[in-house]
């Protein structure tokens, strides 16, 4: 099978894109409206932030057989030791999908392995005067907790608080720090949110 050649980066094109937690049931995801030309470095802090997750973990995208992966300071990343491994900060989401129905994965938390499946929903132009920045259109459900133990452990999780009589109600909620909702999303504050992401 031929490569698909690489696309050169669009700056005057959008992708809008279904973010989808694999696994979860019901479904965590969201909808998110990116340029085409945004460095997977960058998709990462948007993902972060729509997502819900703090950053504390370290992350990879998969596509095509490759891996890309965060190379600070002259450092090689964690999967370099592969030969295909890549520098996210030097790779443009266009140059991996460019058309509708075309997708990647984004795992975070090597330990939990939160896997993401990136979709793209639909390809438009930016238009004139549009912004040069990250979109939430819509979402539904909560995040896990950071180090909740992986899909197990986050159904655990929701078992435990919703009962108050559960033995583990208690030390559950300490270790929360508030009381956990999974159906909790709200699009407009993270769309605002976004905004501090500078592209």
């Amino acid at each position: 099978m031929a490569k698909r050649p690489i696309q050169a980066p669009a700056t005057n094109t959008l992708l809008q894109l279904k973010v989808t937690l694999e696994g979860s049931r019901p479904s965590i995801w969201r909808s998110l409206l990116v340029p085409a030309d945004i460095k997977l470095s960058n998709l990462h802090a948007v993902l972060q932030t729509s997502m819900g997750w703090e950053q504390c973990h370290l992350h990879c995208f998969r596509h095509g057989g490759l891996t890309y992966e965060p190379k600070t300071g002259g450092k090689p990343g964690i999967f370099s030791f592969l030969e295909r491994s890549r520098d996210e900060a030097k790779v443009s989401l266009v140059e991996l999908v460019n058309a509708q129905d075309e997708y990647l994965v984004y795992e975070y938390d090597f330990r939990d392995c939160w896997q993401h499946e990136i979709l793209v929903e639909k390809v438009m132009p930016i238009g004139d005067g549009g912004a040069r920045r990250a979109r939430c259109l819509a979402g539904e459900r909560a995040c896990p907790p950071e180090d909740c133990g992986g899909l197990p452990g986050f159904d655990h999780l929701l078992e435990v608080m919703a009962n108050r009589k559960h033995p583990e109600y208690r030390d559950m909620l300490d270790w929360l720090g508030e009381r956990f909702n999974p159906k909790a999303f709200d699009a407009a504050r993270v769309d605002k949110e976004l905004l501090e992401i500078r592209l």
